[in-house]
């Protein structure tokens, strides 16, 4: 191993230990410590660590652990049971979002295109950090927290038929268009066979596995079930984190999705904290510091914003205000 790697992971272990600790005592979430050791151990504050690609790798396996879990901990039943509100409330959440940023952006001044882009950009939310909090809370299994995760999901979705828009709102037409076309129908294919092989192939590997019963056998069979789906999709031109959560929700329909979670979590745990150092370590301090109010006033802009235009939806289904 490379001494180096080695020296940045003890880094941010230590730099973690004391952030965790004061956060604690302040009842802040954890992620705020993580994000806090990015920006102090990274190229924008201390300079402590010199290679950030090492560390994003780390993140990316964090994101793809976590997903995992939130699949296999929500099961494909109780998605299937809010598939209407989650539909309803995720289509015109993602519509709204992006018509009515594009209005506002159009009034500053930006050109049609670059007014969609960005509204495109806005429709998302990030899943692990939704997810990460409500777990601190101890509220995912809440029809709030599952409905909101569904939208998610189908937000993660949609990036594929915004690709697609891309090279249109970029004034390529077709040139750029079809070859995405051929693209997205080849990873449809390939993620229709990778589903449809794993809802018969899984739970009879898993029977298998477990029979034989040696822990780390089985250990090693989730984790590459998990790796393998979640490369299989990213081949398909999906995220890898989607693919993950993919695998969870396939794996959480066998009677051995408990045993599963629990060799799953301590990776998780580890992993994920990796994902939010390496977020803080983008932070550009002095940029920050030099023009703080207008990005402060952006960032409440479109958390009131994103609020009202999810207030909406549902309303329209007659949820409660919290849901």
């Amino acid at each position: 191993m490379d001494a180096t790697f080695l020296e940045q992971i003890l880094i941010i272990f230590a730099l973690s230990i004391g952030a965790l600790a004061l956060c604690y005592r302040l009842k802040m979430p954890g992620i705020v410590a993580f994000f806090l050791t990015g920006i102090i151990a990274g190229p924008h504050g201390l300079g402590l660590i010199t290679n950030r690609a090492d560390v994003e790798i780390l993140a990316e396996l964090g994101i793809i652990f976590l997903l995992f879990t939130i699949g296999m901990e929500l099961s494909l039943k109780s998605l299937l049971e809010m598939k209407k509100g989650m539909l309803t409330g995720g289509v015109l959440q993602i519509g709204l979002t992006i018509g009515v940023v594009a209005v506002i952006a159009s009034a500053f001044g930006l050109a049609p295109p670059e007014a969609i882009f960005f509204g495109m950009l806005l429709a998302h939310t990030s899943t692990t950090v939704m997810l990460t909090v409500f777990r601190h809370r101890g509220e995912v299994d809440t029809p709030p927290v599952r409905l909101a995760l569904g939208i998610s999901v189908l937000q993660d979705l949609s990036t594929v038929p915004m690709i697609l828009l891309v090279p249109m709102l970029g004034g390529m037409g077709s040139a750029g268009v079809v070859p995405s076309l051929i693209n997205f129908g080849i990873g449809l294919i390939l993620l229709g066979a990778v589903t449809v092989s794993a809802l018969w192939v899984v739970p009879r590997l898993l029977y298998r596995v477990a029979s034989l019963r040696s822990r780390e056998l089985f250990m090693i069979t989730v984790i590459t079930l998990c790796l393998g789906t979640a490369w299989l999709t990213s081949r398909a031109g999906l995220s890898l984190a989607l693919g993950a959560f993919l695998a969870g929700l396939i794996i959480s329909e066998s009677e051995y999705s408990n045993a599963a979670l629990s060799s799953v979590i301590p990776f998780r745990d580890i992993f994920t904290s990796f994902f939010f150092v390496s977020m803080g370590m983008l932070l550009n301090t002095g940029f920050f510091a030099a023009h703080a109010l207008p990005i402060i006033g952006l960032i409440i802009g479109v958390i009131i914003l994103k609020a009202i235009i999810g207030l909406s939806p549902s309303s329209r289904r007659g949820s409660p205000s919290r849901t």
